[in-house]
């Protein structure tokens, strides 16, 4: 065999397949994991990511329960201090309020309130964002209220080799973990490194290194935020686009140090501006870095409204590239 023969090949992959496989690859290397939600078995996951794990991993290990958020997280919770590491699958992150009380009074805060006697390691896994005409209760992207709560960590990733490498990671962590998986980066599709076999979930990235402005995003707003870095080329003008990747904890260091280079940041964010991450992340620059700003910081978030079922009413209200482009236009061109 030749030594190039020996080397594994580049694969396209699906961000829904990534999922699928980071799912099946923690269930067989661990007897202590499985997955349950609601019709994630026989059915195969409202967004098919768990299409046919069932019948390959068996039904105890790939879980359908009840419509009934606060009963299934309660009983994740209960796994995971009892020794087991399982992964529970919300539909939508809207549905996740129905669970608020188990996420927020129990997830995040029983390993403070035993004095750390008890851990809670439990992964909850769940679609966020909107795109697909499936109007307000399943469509808003709320993550950033998680990314509020002490106690969680809050995870977004937006590429194929995130989605298929950050699950490990979540389920080694000792504390609650919640990913967060845009519902339009499913069919999304890329070359997945075979060479790559994790990533961290500590730290944001750089997916294009830029001179002249900031642009900071994460989730289903990355390609967007790239696509309007292309169009600013053709100004003359370098974006550095950063993916945050992770919400809590945030990751500033990446964050201010790319805005000491560069002195111009705009902040894309699905989430309504008002209280939102993107607030947050504007404001922590100002307190660390307001010197470093050669202009003030634009945001382009989603329109205060509930999402709208009508497709160009639903596309009216969200970040669009090109009102990224506007906006980091305006930074460095002083429109």
């Amino acid at each position: 065999m030749s030594a190039s023969a020996s080397v594994p090949m580049p694969q396209a992959m699906t961000y829904r397949e990534a999922c699928k496989q980071a799912i099946r690859a923690a269930i067989i290397a661990d007897p202590r994991v499985f997955l349950m939600g609601e019709d994630v078995a026989r059915y195969g996951g409202c967004y098919a990511v768990t299409k046919g794990l069932a019948g390959e991993l068996g039904e105890e290990r790939i879980r359908d329960t009840p419509l009934s958020e606060v009963g299934f997280v309660g009983a994740g919770i209960g796994a995971a201090i009892a020794g087991m590491r399982p992964i529970i699958e919300i539909m939508t992150v809207n549905f996740s309020l129905l669970a608020l009380d188990q996420i927020v009074n129990n997830a995040a805060t029983i390993a403070h309130m035993s004095g750390g006697q008890f851990a809670v390691p439990l992964v909850i896994s769940m679609s966020t964002g909107a795109g697909r005409q499936l109007a307000a209760q399943h469509s808003h992207s709320l993550e950033g209220w998680y990314a509020h709560i002490p106690g969680l960590k809050v995870l977004a990733p937006a590429t194929v080799e995130d989605a298929r490498h950050m699950l490990q990671p979540a389920l080694d962590d000792p504390n609650p973990v919640l990913i967060f998986e845009h519902v339009m980066l499913y069919n999304r599709e890329d070359v997945l490194d075979p060479n790559v076999t994790e990533v961290d979930i500590v730290s944001a990235k750089i997916r294009r290194p830029g001179r002249d402005i900031t642009l900071v995003t994460y989730g289903g707003s990355l390609f967007k935020t790239l696509e309007a870095a292309t169009a600013l080329q053709q100004d003359g003008i370098e974006a550095e686009v950063i993916d945050l990747r992770v919400l809590r904890p945030l990751d500033m260091a990446t964050v201010i140090a790319s805005v000491a280079r560069t002195r111009r940041l705009v902040i894309v964010d699905e989430g309504w501006k008002s209280g939102s991450l993107s607030a947050e992340i504007a404001t922590r620059v100002v307190e660390e870095a307001f010197f470093e700003l050669d202009a003030p910081i634009r945001r382009v978030c989603a329109r205060e409204v509930p999402i709208p079922y009508a497709a160009h009413l639903e596309q009216a209200a969200l970040p669009q590239t090109a009102a990224i482009v506007a906006a980091a236009r305006g930074l460095v061109r002083g429109a």
